[in-house]
């Protein structure tokens, strides 16, 4: 499972969520702790978050897990639902997400995860002008940009 670790940050990039929620225009720094988004993160990525920031169906979000809230996860926000946010890891092998305990409520979902600082520096949350025209190229391309595509199997 990805979560929060807290080792200290310097004062200007706060680790944890600000109390209570996400704050629109706050932003932080988060470190991955878990093979659950693999392969997109790795354990020991450092991400750069906007708490508050607007979700979409396809975006990595940092949320409170829904029944341990004193667990940060990081999870790929699949689509709206009734109560919340479907959130899912990319690596399917690994429980701890909402197959487990259902749509996180919107106000768990914390924040926008927008890029991986270490240790390979890439955009994870492109524009969305950048995102449609993403969906016109090959999906390896489309990924080293942020992009993100789920393949339903048939």
């Amino acid at each position: 499972m990805a979560e929060q670790k807290h080792d200290p940050l310097p004062a200007t990039l706060p680790q944890e969520p600000p109390e209570g929620g996400g704050t629109p225009g706050r932003y932080g720094v988060l470190d991955v702790d878990g093979p659950s988004m693999a392969p997109t993160l790795a354990h020991g990525d450092r991400l750069f978050c906007r708490y508050g920031g607007r979700i979409r169906a396809g975006a990595i979000v940092v949320a409170r897990h829904p029944l341990r809230q004193e667990l940060f996860v990081v999870k790929r926000a699949v689509e709206r639902r009734r109560g919340g946010w479907w959130l899912l890891s990319d690596n399917s092998q690994v429980e701890g997400d909402s197959r487990d305990f259902g749509p996180v409520p919107d106000e768990l979902v914390l924040g926008r995860v927008l890029f991986r600082i270490v240790p390979r520096p890439s955009l994870l949350a492109p524009p969305r002008p950048l995102e449609r025209l993403l969906d016109r190229v090959p999906y390896a391309l489309a990924r080293r940009f942020g992009a993100f595509r789920r393949v339903v199997s048939q």
